[in-house]
C-alpha cells in the first residue's frame, strides 16, 4: 500500500510539473506569436514600397517600349516623307510601298489615344498622303499618255486573215472583201487583237489605278483615263479612214463613190469590233482589274463616240433613198452586222454599253427592213421599166441581162436571205424561189411590152425568143435552177420554141407559098411541100421565081442585120429554116427549072442554086449594120 501511495504521489507531482511546463510553453508560444504579428506589422510598409517599385519598373519598361515604337513610327514617317517628296519617277514600286506605309502610320496614331503628338502626326501624314495621290495621278497621266498612241492601219491589217488584208495597204482600193464563200468561212477564223499598251506597263497602270481608287480619287481616275484613251481610239479610226457621214452626205455622193465607201465601212466595222474595240476592252480589263463598275464605265466612255461614228454611216445608208443597186450592199452590210453581233454582245456587254448594243441591233433591223423593201421596189421597177433603150437587132435587152445578173447575185446571199426573211432551214429556198419567180415574171411582162415596139412581127418573136432563151440558159447554169425547179425550166424552154416557131411561120410562110402549086391560094403551110399533080405555065413559073428572089433577098438583107447571140440557138434556127426551105426550093427548081432554062436569060429568073441559099442562110442573124427599121 505504501508503495502504491508513493507511486500515486509521484505521478501527481509529475503531472503538475508537466502542466507547468505546458503552461510555460503556451506562454512562450503566445509571446512568439505576438512578436511575429508585431514584426509583420512593422514589415508591411516595406513590402508595399517594394511592390510599388517593382510595378513602377514594369510600367517604365512598357512606356519605354511604347515610346520606342512611337519613335520608330516618327522615324518611318520621316523616311517615307523623303520618298514621297522625291516622287514616283525613280522607283514606282518603292513609292507605292511608301504610300502603304503612310496609311499604316495614320492607322497607328489614330489608335494611340492620349498622345498629344498623335493629332499633329495624323494631320502631317494625311497631307503627305494627299500629295502622294496627286503625284500618282500625274504619274498615271504621264505613263498612260506616253504609251497611248494611235495604232497604225498596217498593224491592224496584219491581225486580219491573209485574204482580207488590202494588197495596197489601203482599203480604199476596193480589194478589201473576198468572195462570199470565203467571207462565210471567216466564222471559224480566230482574230488576235493587237497590244495597244506594252504588257510590262499595264501592271504599273493597274497598281496606280488601284491606289487612286483606295484614296477615293475614282472620279479623277475616270476623267484622266477617258480623256486620253477616247482620243487615241478616235485617232486610230481616222487613220484607218473612218469618217462621220450622215444622210445628207450620202445622198450627194455618186453611186460609184458611195459603193466604195460602203465596202470600206464593212471592212472598218470588222476591224473596229474584232480588233480595235476588243483590244481596248482588254486594256480596260487589265488596268481596272477588281474595279468592275469603273472598268465598264471607262470602256463605255472611251468607245462610245467611235461606235456612234461607225453606226451613223450605216444608219445613213439604211435611211437613204432606196434603189435596186443598193440591195446587195444592204445585204453585205446586214451580213457584217450579223457576223459581229456576238462580238458586240460580248465586248459591249455591260449595262453602261446598253445604248451601243441597242444602236447596233436597231441598225441591223433597219438594214433588213430596207433590204426587204428594196426587193419589192426592184420587182416593181422591173415590171414598169420604161427605158427607151431599144435593141434594133432583136438581141438580148440590157434589162434582161441586168435582171438575170441581179438574180444570180441573190444566190450568193442564200444564208443571209434566210436570216432576212426568218425562214426555216429549208424554207428560205422556197422564199427565195418565190422572190425569183416574181422578178422573172415581172421581167417577162416588161419584155412582152417592149416586143410590141417592133413593126416587124417576125422580129418581135425573135426578140422574145432571144430574151427568154437567155433567161432559161442563165437559170440552168446557176443555183436558181435548184430553187425554180426542172418544171420551170421545161415550161420556159417550150416558150422559147413557140417563139421560134412563130418567127419561122411569120418570116417564111409567104416565101414558101411561091414554091407551092397553090402559091396564090393563101393556104400553103410551113411544110414546103409541092404538089406533083399541078401544072404551071412558063410565065407563071417565071413570076414564081421572080417573087421568090425578091422575097428572099429582102429577108436576107433584113435578117442578116438581126442577131441571135447564142451560137447554138442561132445554128438551130438556121437549120430549122433550111430544113423546110431548101427541100422545097430543090423540088420546085427540079420540076419547073427546065421550063426556064430552055428559054432566054434563065439566070434572070433562077438566080440561086440550093447551095447559094444554104450559104446565104449562114449569114442570117449575124447582126450586120442596121440600115433602117
Amino acid at each position: 500500500m505504501e508503495n502504491l501511495k508513493e507511486r500515486s504521489q509521484f505521478m501527481n507531482e509529475s503531472m503538475q510539473k508537466s502542466q507547468t511546463i505546458t503552461d510555460n510553453m503556451i506562454s512562450i508560444l503566445g509571446s512568439f506569436d505576438h512578436r511575429l504579428s508585431a514584426l509583420e506589422t512593422a514589415m508591411r510598409p516595406t513590402q508595399i514600397r517594394t511592390h510599388s517599385i517593382r510595378k513602377a519598373h514594369e510600367n517604365i519598361d512598357k512606356t519605354l517600349k511604347v515610346a520606342e515604337v512611337i519613335l520608330g513610327q516618327f522615324d518611318l514617317a520621316r523616311q517615307t516623307e523623303a520618298k514621297i517628296l522625291r516622287g514616283p519617277h525613280e522607283d514606282l514600286e518603292s513609292y507605292l510601298e511608301a504610300i502603304n506605309q503612310l496609311r499604316d502610320i495614320v492607322k497607328f496614331f489614330s489608335s494611340t489615344k492620349g498622345l498629344k503628338s498623335s493629332i499633329g502626326m495624323i494631320n502631317h501624314v494625311s497631307n503627305l498622303l494627299a500629295k502622294s495621290i496627286l503625284k500618282l495621278e500625274e504619274e498615271f497621266r504621264q505613263l498612260l499618255t506616253s504609251y497611248s498612241k494611235p495604232i497604225e492601219p498596217d498593224r491592224l491589217f496584219d491581225c486580219l486573215p491573209q485574204s482580207l488584208r488590202p494588197s495596197t495597204g489601203s482599203p480604199s482600193k476596193g480589194d478589201v472583201t473576198g468572195s462570199k464563200e470565203h467571207q462565210r468561212s471567216l466564222e471559224t477564223v480566230v482574230y488576235h487583237p493587237p497590244a495597244l499598251i506594252p504588257p510590262r506597263i499595264l501592271p504599273l497602270l493597274h497598281e496606280l489605278a488601284t491606289q487612286m481608287v483606295q484614296a477615293g480619287h475614282q472620279q479623277q481616275l475616270y476623267t484622266i483615263y477617258n480623256e486620253i484613251r477616247s482620243v487615241v481610239v478616235e485617232q486610230s479610226l481616222r487613220k484607218l479612214g473612218v469618217e462621220r457621214l450622215g444622210k445628207e452626205d450620202v445622198q450627194k455622193m455618186q453611186w460609184e463613190v458611195l459603193e466604195a465607201k460602203i465596202g470600206n465601212w464593212i471592212h472598218f466595222m470588222r476591224i473596229s469590233v474584232k480588233l480595235l474595240f476588243a483590244a481596248e476592252k482588254r486594256v480596260a480589263d487589265q488596268i481596272f482589274e477588281g474595279q468592275d463598275s469603273l472598268r465598264d464605265q471607262c470602256f463605255a466612255e472611251v468607245t462610245g463616240n467611235s461606235v456612234s461614228v461607225l453606226l451613223s454611216f450605216g444608219e445613213a445608208i439604211a435611211k437613204s433613198k432606196r434603189s435596186p443597186e443598193k440591195l446587195f450592199v444592204l445585204l453585205d452590210m446586214y451580213e457584217i452586222m450579223r457576223e459581229l453581233q456576238s462580238e458586240m454582245d460580248s465586248i459591249f456587254g455591260s449595262k453602261y454599253c446598253a445604248e451601243m448594243r441597242e444602236s447596233a441591233t436597231l441598225l441591223t433591223d433597219r438594214l433588213a427592213e430596207t433590204a426587204q423593201e428594196t426587193f419589192v421596189d426592184f420587182e416593181e421597177a422591173v415590171e414598169k421599166d420604161a427605158t427607151k433603150t431599144s435593141v434594133l437587132d432583136g438581141t438580148v435587152h440590157p434589162l434582161t441581162s441586168y435582171v438575170i445578173n441581179y438574180v444570180k447575185f441573190l444566190f450568193d446571199y442564200q444564208s443571209t436571205l434566210k436570216q432576212l426573211f426568218g425562214d426555216a432551214d429549208e424554207g428560205h429556198k422556197d422564199q427565195l424561189g418565190v422572190i425569183t419567180t416574181r422578178i422573172l415574171q415581172a421581167l417577162q411582162s416588161n419584155l412582152d411590152g417592149k416586143s410590141k415596139q417592133y413593126k416587124d412581127p417576125a422580129l418581135t418573136q425573135l426578140f422574145l425568143m432571144n430574151n427568154i432563151h437567155y433567161i432559161v440558159r442563165s437559170v440552168r447554169r446557176s443555183e436558181a435552177k435548184d430553187v425554180l425547179g426542172d418544171d420551170w425550166v421545161q415550161i420556159h424552154r417550150r416558150v422559147v420554141q413557140q417563139h421560134a416557131n412563130q418567127y419561122k411561120r411569120i418570116s417564111w410562110s409567104k416565101i414558101l407559098q411561091t414554091l407551092s402549086v397553090q402559091g396564090g391560094s393563101g393556104n400553103a403551110s410551113f411544110t414546103g411541100e409541092v404538089s406533083s399533080s399541078a401544072s404551071i405555065s412558063r410565065s407563071g413559073v417565071k413570076d414564081r421565081f421572080k417573087t421568090f428572089n425578091m422575097l428572099f433577098e429582102e429577108i436576107h438583107q433584113r435578117q442578116s442585120q438581126w442577131t441571135v447571140p447564142d451560137s447554138e440557138l442561132r445554128e438551130s434556127l438556121r437549120l430549122a429554116v433550111a430544113e423546110v426551105l431548101l427541100p422545097a426550093y430543090r423540088s420546085f427548081a427540079k420540076r419547073f427549072g427546065p421550063m426556064i432554062e430552055s428559054g432566054k436569060n434563065p439566070q434572070k429568073y433562077i438566080r440561086y442554086s440550093p447551095e447559094d441559099l444554104e450559104r446565104m442562110l449562114a449569114e442570117f442573124f449575124e447582126g450586120k449594120t442596121w440600115k433602117g427599121p
